[in-house]
């Protein structure tokens, strides 16, 4: 049996490919390992520099202090809503089109396509979008954040494309011969063999729901409607956390007082991203096998 020698351009390319990816690998995992490591480690060696990737002092006094912010458990309460909600709006538009826009014998099938592919490209803007949804009274309410994401074209294609590939044309076809209605056919014969592009729209739709943060800044001015990532710009960015719930753990108004409420302030960023992304972080690898078949949908059949 011979063997085909790699040639010295194929090694070195070959290495120029490890180092690339192992470069890559670091970039992306230092920061997640420098806040899980800053999360647990004394505020004072963070905020100095000292610690600059494994755990130095271990303190979990930001994690207390975030378990303890009532804020926190309204805004996973309400991103769960959030993500259930419309997650189950999505699909309930996005199976349904993609089928309909599936079948050659829609009349006006190219055209549809041209129009939602149209909106991909060019769209009203947001002060536009912004003014349909206060016309609709949808301002500060639960709909603000599952009714304007509705549908998403791409995902819309993608579904298309896994119908027409995927679902013998013979298998509907009997159907119809057997006096099966369209609709009957779809629910019944169609959905249970789509359970896997059922699958992939659920995490994309879900992943997006559960990062969703610019329409809930727009659209949501009640605090008990808070996402989690709106909760996490306040602790973030307005510091909310650090001069509210420190402010009232820490009753001294002493200047090493107010220094180790800063520190505190600090640390917390870090415990309150870990919180928020454990969620994916976790549910991920599980799941991952899911996004690979999303990439692969539409691919040429061998």
């Amino acid at each position: 049996m011979s063997v085909i020698k790699e040639s010295r351009t194929d090694r070195v390319f070959q290495m120029f490919v490890y180092v690339f990816l192992i470069i890559i690998l670091i970039m992306v995992l230092y920061p997640l390992v420098y806040v899980i490591s800053a999360s647990i480690s004394d505020p004072k060696l963070v905020h100095s520099g000292e610690m600059w990737l494994w755990p130095m002092g271990f303190n979990v006094e930001g994690y207390k202090l975030i378990l303890e912010y009532e804020q926190i458990w309204v805004g996973y309460r309400n991103t769960i809503l959030y993500t259930i909600l419309g997650v189950s709006i999505n699909l309930f538009v996005t199976l349904p089109a993609a089928f309909a826009l599936a079948q050659n014998k829609l009349v006006g099938r190219n055209l549809f396509m041209m129009m939602l592919v149209f909106t991909m490209f060019f769209s009203g803007g947001l002060i536009p979008t912004y003014l349909l949804v206060k016309n609709l009274g949808l301002i500060n309410t639960v709909w603000a954040m599952v009714l304007p994401n509705a549908a998403a074209v791409w995902n819309i294609i993608l579904c298309t494309t896994f119908f027409r590939v995927t679902i013998p044309k013979e298998l509907t076809e009997a159907a119809v011969i057997d006096g099966c209605s369209t609709t009957k056919m779809f629910l019944r014969i169609v959905l249970p063999l789509s359970m896997p592009i059922i699958a992939v729209m659920s995490l994309f739709y879900g992943v997006g729901h559960w990062n969703e943060y610019f329409s809930a800044l727009i659209y949501l001015s009640d605090e008990s409607k808070y996402t989690l990532q709106l909760v996490l710009r306040q602790i973030l960015v307005l510091q909310e956390l650090g001069n509210d719930n420190v402010q009232s753990t820490i009753t001294s108004t002493t200047a090493e007082a107010m220094q180790h409420r800063q520190t505190l302030a600090e640390i917390m960023k870090y415990s309150v991203i870990i919180v928020s992304t454990l969620p994916m972080i976790i549910a991920y690898p599980f799941l991952q096998r899911f996004f690979v078949k999303g990439v692969m949908i539409g691919s040429l059949k061998g």
